[in-house]
């Protein structure tokens, strides 16, 4: 998706066939992939990722509509996105919000 003052101008899907990693990011940094929004994500794809320039929001759920038009507006912080159970997790979801247990969860800017 490609968006241009917060609105959508461009969308593409992309199926990725691909089994592994290395070739997955590779894939999406082909595909000019700058920012990833997704679930869960192991260690070494965040960083494979990462390393080729694409920016990661992990530990996001919701429906995909929402999600888009909430990263297109800046709401991707609102509780409604988090992934049940994010507290304490090794990248927790950023924000600097209050998860729904009302632990705080840090932020995490690459």
């Amino acid at each position: 998706m490609d968006l241009e003052d917060g609105r959508q101008v461009r969308r593409n899907d992309a199926n990725l066939q691909e089994d592994d990693l290395r070739a997955r990011a590779e894939k999406l940094a082909e595909l000019g992939v700058d920012v990833l929004v997704c679930g869960a994500i192991s260690r070494p794809l965040e960083a494979m990722l990462t390393a080729a320039g694409v920016k990661v929001i992990a530990q996001v759920c919701g429906g995909i509509e929402e999600v888009l038009d909430a990263h297109g507006t800046g709401r991707l912080g609102d509780p409604a996105f988090a992934m049940p159970g994010c507290c304490g997790r090794r990248r927790g979801f950023g924000y600097g919000r209050r998860c729904r247990n009302g632990g705080r969860r840090a932020h995490k800017e690459t």
